[in-house]
């Protein structure tokens, strides 16, 4: 019989990799605290109509690429593809704007898509963000990717590039539309079916292409930044004013419109080349529409979501590294039954002071069990042996410095936390 393998376009992060993870997500829950965000963890599944209106039926997303089921009562449900819309319909469910008008949250969630797979693209994949919910002020939106950049600043990323625009809100977007549509019509005589629901339904979606044949035509296709009216040129303007203040470096580029049906004036990207073809490591924008989409009320609301698969390539390709691999505190390694017996007691006590701890189960050698406390990463290796047990003192070594020396049993703890100290 063949062993059971995981799923295409799943992954197993195993115990040599997970430190990379954990110390990724210390460093976005540091940020987080710094810039005032609270965490929220919502449902892996959701009623499907939640992404349907909320994301658009015509994205990649709900119409390729959803995990989408019915349960025994025969409700349709869906693996959540993104956080977002979670995000605000827990919000209007649970009331939270009853509690404070501004609202700060952030989540660290997989998610599902039914893409093919390839590098930095899985089918459950990982990302942290932030929601921003209860203000229509640009300084919202230039928080935001301020917050963005401080984690990719502290995780130590290099050569980003942040790429922003604006959808404007619907008074522009609009009549912008009519254009963008009239123009498409004309230059794309045998569109594709899918560019062709594109044109009918969301030509702004045209524009997310990432078709070599459409290219040029993109390219040469009305800007909507031309067709601004007051108010979304102000809270553009803005945006980027107060990015230019905090010395932010960012590209303008009219053909980013992020994909999703819910942005409404900023959008953004953040992207590197060391993740290759799927190179944006962060994207987000304003989203004022979707509360009412998702059945609710006008919510204002901007925030971001950042893919840990693809940080964690651009991080190995520059080899940065966040954490050391393996290392505990002590090993104790055990000669005899009774010092075999002994050493888990002693285990024990030096857990309790928050020391990491480890000893051997295999009932291995001496030289073994130093081999075991090298893989380990130990720092002091605590012998015990018959005539240790006797007079009441372990052989401690110090594995840095090669040192060794005769330990009291009541002095043993006290002496390991002041040297690891040092």
């Amino acid at each position: 019989m063949n062993p059971l393998r995981r799923i295409k376009g799943t992954q197993d992060v195993t115990p040599s990799e997970s430190a990379q993870w954990v110390a990724l997500e210390n460093i976005v829950r540091e940020k987080m605290k710094v810039f005032n965000y609270r965490e929220m963890r919502t449902p892996t599944f959701e009623v499907t109509e939640l992404f349907a209106r909320g994301i658009g039926e015509l994205t990649d997303i709900v119409s390729k690429e959803m995990y989408t089921f019915s349960d025994r009562s025969q409700k349709s449900v869906t693996l959540r593809p993104e956080m977002t819309a979670p995000i605000m319909r827990a919000y209007l469910e649970n009331n939270l704007q009853a509690n404070a008008p501004i609202n700060k949250i952030f989540y660290i969630a997989s998610l599902f898509r039914q893409e093919n797979p390839q590098a930095g693209r899985l089918r459950q994949f990982h990302q942290y963000g932030a929601e921003f919910i209860g203000s229509t002020m640009p300084h919202a939106d230039a928080e935001t990717i301020s917050l963005a950049l401080a984690i990719f600043d502290k995780l130590g990323l290099n050569n980003l590039e942040l790429r922003i625009n604006t959808v404007a809100d619907p008074e522009s977007r609009e009549p912008y539309k009519e254009l963008l549509q009239a123009y498409l019509k004309k230059n794309i005589p045998q569109p594709s079916e899918d560019v062709q629901q594109r044109i009918e339904r969301n030509p702004l979606r045209v524009l997310d292409s990432k078709d070599p044949a459409l290219a040029e035509i993109i390219k040469e296709a009305p800007k909507l930044l031309d067709h601004l009216n007051s108010v979304s040129s102000k809270h553009y303007h803005t945006v980027k004013e107060i990015l230019r203040e905090q010395n932010i470096s960012f590209v303008e580029d009219p053909t980013l419109v992020r994909g999703l049906d819910y942005y409404t004036h900023t959008v953004y990207e953040i992207t590197s080349p060391s993740v290759g073809a799927q190179s944006a490591l962060c994207g987000g924008g304003r989203y004022d529409l979707l509360g009412r989409q998702i059945g609710g009320k006008d919510v204002p609301a901007v925030g971001f979501a950042a893919g840990i698969e693809r940080i964690l390539m651009a991080l190995q390709s520059q080899e940065t590294i966040l954490a050391d691999g393996e290392k505990i505190d002590v090993f104790l390694a055990a000669l005899g039954d009774k010092a075999v017996h002994a050493v888990q007691s002693w285990a024990s006590k030096l857990r309790t002071r928050n020391l990491t701890v480890d000893t051997d189960f295999l009932n291995r050698s001496m030289k073994a069990q130093f081999r075991e406390a090298n893989r380990q990463n130990a720092r002091f290796v605590l012998i015990l042996g018959e005539t240790e047990l006797e007079q009441k003192f372990f052989t401690v070594k110090d594995m840095i410095s090669g040192e060794q020396s005769n330990i009291a049993f009541n002095s043993v703890i006290e002496f390991i936390e002041k040297n690891l100290k040092n």
